[in-house]
């Protein structure tokens, strides 16, 4: 599926990465300027990763639906972010109403440094 461009990510040098079936997945490099005061990750980046990715799974998940609602994002930081993250999310449950979605950001060795939960309403075209 063809990402509609985010200016916000795209800024900050969030790229999208091939992901599984169901699954959406993002990468950033971590630069002073995407940085906190102590030269990590800054949590908004990375909450900003986990609910487009966590979105992707849901949207993609769903037939005919086109981009999504955030209802709900529950996050959690385990571990500083720093060089390369990567940030992949996917479908646990839901219909076609309301979508239930878990994720995570994982560091260049594989740590992990983040986790979210969301619920998400996925958007479609209106009946003519």
């Amino acid at each position: 599926m063809t990402e509609n461009k985010v200016p916000f990510l795209e800024f900050c040098g969030v790229r999208t990465e091939p992901a599984p079936e169901g699954c959406a997945r993002l990468s950033v490099e971590v630069r002073p300027e995407i940085g906190n005061t102590r030269g990590h990750a800054h949590g908004g980046l990375m909450m900003t990763m986990l609910d487009v990715a966590l979105g992707r799974a849901a949207r993609n998940s769903v037939p005919g639906a086109y981009s999504f609602i955030t209802i709900d994002l529950h996050t959690s930081f385990l571990k500083p972010g720093v060089g390369r993250l990567v940030a992949e999310g996917r479908r646990t449950g839901g219909g076609r109403s309301l979508v239930f979605c878990t994720g995570e950001i994982r560091d260049e060795a594989g740590d992990l440094v983040a986790t979210a939960n969301g619920v998400f309403k996925p958007i479609t075209p209106r009946p003519e």
